[in-house]
C-alpha cells in the first residue's frame, strides 16, 4: 500500500488537542508513529498561524479539516484564509446539522444549501467534503438520504468522504458507495467494525469485519486520494490504536 496517502484523522486523540501545548505533543506523537499527514478535527482554541508552524515542525501535512456549518455559513472568509494557510484543499462537514434531518424536505433543503457553499468554495480553490454517519440512510419515499445527496447536489462542487463503518452501520456497503460517488471524493474515512460481547463497536482498521481488500481495490480503481485512519472510541490508549491501524493497513495490498 501506498502509505503516503495514510492519514491520521486527529479525531481520534481529540482529548489530546484541546489547548496549543497538547496539539504539539500530538502532533509529534503521531509522526512518530508513522503519519506524515493529518485531518484536524475536534480541536480546542488555536491560533491558525500557530497551527500551521506546530505541523510544520512537526512534519505533518494538513490535508483536510471538519468544521462547523455555521462557519462555513457565517464565516466563510476566514475559513477559506484559514485552509489557504495551511495549504489544506479539503473543508470537511463532520455531519449535517440536525434541524435538516425532518425527512425528504430537510435533506432535499441542505443539499440546495450546502450546494452553494460548496460552490463558493470551489470559486476560491477549495473543496468541501460531506463526511456521513448512519442517519442518511434511512429511506424517504423508497429513496435513503444519502442518494438525496448525491442526487441533488452539485457534482462539480459537493464532495464526499465516506466513513466506511457508518456506511455498514446504516445497512449498506461501504464498498458500493465508495463506487456510487467515484469522482466526487477524494478523501475516504478508514473505520472498522467489530462485535464484542454481541454488541458493534468500533475496531482498528483491519481488527473487525469489514472486507478491507474489496475496499482498498474500490479505493484504488475511483483514484481516492486520502485514506483517514479514524476511531471514534477506543478501548484503550487511542494513539496505540492508530498505530495499529496504520500498521494493519501497510501490510494489505
Amino acid at each position: 500500500m501506498d502509505t503516503g496517502k495514510i492519514v491520521a484523522q486527529l479525531y481520534t486523540v481529540r482529548q489530546f488537542t484541546q489547548n496549543p501545548e497538547d496539539v504539539k505533543k500530538t502532533l509529534h506523537k503521531v509522526k512518530e508513529i508513522g503519519y506524515n499527514a493529518v485531518q484536524v478535527s475536534g480541536f480546542g482554541p488555536i491560533d491558525p498561524y500557530h497551527l500551521r508552524d506546530l505541523a510544520n515542525e512537526a512534519g505533518v501535512k494538513i490535508v483536510a479539516t471538519h468544521v462547523p456549518y455555521n462557519r462555513m455559513v457565517n464565516d466563510f472568509d476566514a475559513l477559506v484564509n484559514e485552509h489557504k494557510l495551511w495549504d489544506c484543499k479539503y473543508v470537511g462537514l463532520g455531519s449535517m446539522p440536525a434541524e435538516y434531518r425532518v425527512g425528504r424536505d430537510g435533506f432535499l433543503k441542505f443539499a440546495r444549501e450546502a450546494s452553494e457553499i460548496a460552490k463558493k468554495f470551489a470559486d476560491k480553490g477549495l473543496k468541501f467534503i460531506y463526511h456521513n454517519h448512519k442517519f442518511e440512510f434511512e429511506k424517504f419515499n423508497g429513496v435513503t438520504g444519502m442518494e438525496i445527496l448525491l442526487n441533488e447536489t452539485d457534482p462539480e462542487a459537493f464532495g464526499f468522504e465516506i466513513d466506511t463503518y457508518w456506511v455498514q452501520a446504516g445497512g449498506a456497503n461501504p464498498v458500493e458507495w465508495i463506487r456510487k460517488v467515484a469522482g466526487r471524493m477524494d478523501v475516504i474515512h478508514f473505520k472498522d467494525m467489530a462485535i464484542k460481547e454481541d454488541k458493534q463497536v468500533f475496531a482498528e482498521v483491519g481488527e473487525g469485519n469489514l472486507n478491507w481488500n474489496e475496499i482498498l481495490k474500490a479505493c484504488r480503481d475511483t483514484d481516492v486520494k486520502w485514506y483517514c485512519v479514524e476511531q471514534d472510541t477506543c478501548p484503550g490508549d487511542p494513539f496505540d490504536s492508530l498505530a495499529i491501524s496504520l500498521r494493519n493497513l501497510k501490510a494489505m495490498e
